[in-house]
């Protein structure tokens, strides 16, 4: 086996491998990048582009649908081949393209193609033929879909996030497995396009909003236009010539099968460094056998090695990502001197129809903090007129400061409202600072002043 001596090796290629790449590139050029898979990123190839192509064309659609309430009648047909041949176009040309130029501009001794593996503190092995001695490591290997072994007789017509953008074409019948961002928005596209679809769900949890009402609301909004088991537990799934069979008890205590033309199984996705030999190592590890990090620094303990991106298992987020591969970058090519990054204010945003979108804190995570809850719904003027009056807003602030603090958010357009929260608690401002920026009649920012406005006359 040949062996060489490298400075920094980052494993992965991916959105954080690329962020420690843009950092470790400046310092040295004794580093190497590692990659086992293909070149393109999650996002671009399976994750937010694609997806946000495929609920796009289901909005034309369901615009159609709507059309009638503004005396605008019209027909059409949906070409699922199209839909799906125009998605892969465009994902190859405009969003994994855009990628693999970046990839390709990395000079090639920087790159090496293998599966990397730990076998030591510092030594990784690749493919079984090179064992590479790294002084420092960034850990940026990606995530992979979750398949419970319940789904394990399914085979031909499952498909996870990774491989449902392979489809020729539209399936009669869906079974969505999950209540959580790619269900929901996948699941909710393929029913607007014509699919007749069902969500199971486990604990009755939808989304990731957190207050009780908003987990109301999202539920009794989004069931009045989707078919949705919220709580539950999949006995056993299977699949003949004709479907794929899912065998369900309800939270009743009632057994149901119902079959479909596919299944769509999306519960979350894992870290792929349990793929890594990461105890070889000696880090800490949690009780999910994922290394202990500081997410300043994105070190794992007192150890030269870095995680980033999908790999921490933590925050599946592009924009996460990228600037936790940053941060890790400029960690490990500082080491062993201690290099903070600074991280962004929290923004979470679900593209299904209402959106859904966390900023800042949660109220979960502000339990005992001594708050002021501006709550109010969706609506106001603009919204009244585009016929999207569904949804709830709520900011959180602090009772004593009427600092905002975080927001949840349900409704039309709430990925805009959602940015400019993001701004106001990134700067800590309060919610009279906020209000001090004219707001246009009329506009969807008009939901957000009047919220402010509620709370700070909590305040008062």
């Amino acid at each position: 086996m040949n062996k060489v001596k490298i400075e920094c090796v980052i494993i992965g290629s991916g959105t954080a491998g690329l962020g420690a790449y843009s950092r470790i590139r400046r310092k040295t050029d004794n580093f190497i990048m590692i990659e086992h898979g293909p070149y393109g990123t999650t996002c671009a190839r399976v994750g937010c582009m694609p997806s946000k192509m495929l609920i796009t064309a289901a909005d034309h659609a369901h615009e159609i649908d709507e059309g009638s309430f503004f005396g605008v009648n019209g027909s059409y047909n949906v070409d699922g081949a199209q839909v799906f041949e125009r998605l892969r176009r465009d994902r190859a040309n405009k969003f994994v393209g855009g990628v693999l130029k970046q990839i390709d501009n990395i000079p090639a001794e920087f790159k090496l193609r293998g599966f990397a593996k730990f076998a030591g503190a510092n030594t990784i092995v690749v493919d079984n033929e090179l064992e590479i001695e790294a002084e420092k490591i960034v850990i940026a290997c990606g995530s992979r879909p979750h398949i419970p072994d319940v789904f394990k007789k399914v085979q031909k017509r499952l498909y996870t996030s990774d491989n449902i953008f392979e489809i020729e074409g539209l399936p009669q019948s869906l079974g969505v497995i999950g209540l959580g961002v790619i269900a929901l928005e996948l699941g909710q596209s393929f029913h607007r396009l014509g699919v007749k679809t069902t969500f199971f769900g486990r604990s009755g949890r939808i989304g990731d909003l957190t207050h009780p009402d908003m987990q109301a609301e999202t539920l009794d909004i989004l069931s009045n236009d989707l078919d949705i088991i919220p709580r539950g537990e999949v006995l056993d799934a299977w699949e003949d010539e004709d479907c794929a069979w899912v065998k369900y008890r309800l939270a009743s205590g009632e057994t149901i099968v119902r079959g479909f033309d596919s299944l769509l199984v999306a519960v979350g996705r894992v870290s792929n460094i349990d793929r890594l030999n990461i105890e070889s190592t000696g880090v800490e590890l949690n009780q999910n056998g994922f290394p202990c990090f500081d997410s300043e620094t994105m070190q794992c303990g007192n150890s030269p090695i870095y995680v980033a991106g999908d790999a921490t298992d933590e925050l599946p987020l592009w924009h996460e990502a990228y600037d936790e591969g940053r941060i890790a970058g400029d960690s490990a090519v500082s080491f062993p001197e201690e290099v903070k990054g600074v991280r962004k204010v929290h923004l979470g945003i679900y593209f299904t129809d209402p959106q859904m979108a966390i900023v800042g804190k949660s109220f979960r995570q502000l339990q005992g903090v001594d708050l002021v809850i501006g709550d109010l719904p969706f609506r106001g003027p603009r919204h009244e007129v585009w016929n999207k009056t569904q949804g709830r807003i709520q900011v959180y602030l602090d009772a004593k400061s009427g600092v905002v603090l975080g927001a949840e958010l349900l409704g039309f357009h709430a990925e805009h409202l959602a940015h400019l929260l993001a701004l106001a608690i990134t700067h800590k401002m309060t919610a009279d600072q906020v209000l001090e920026m004219p707001i246009y009649h009329p506009s969807a920012e008009e939901v957000l002043r009047n919220v402010l406005n509620q709370a700070r006359f909590k305040l008062k």
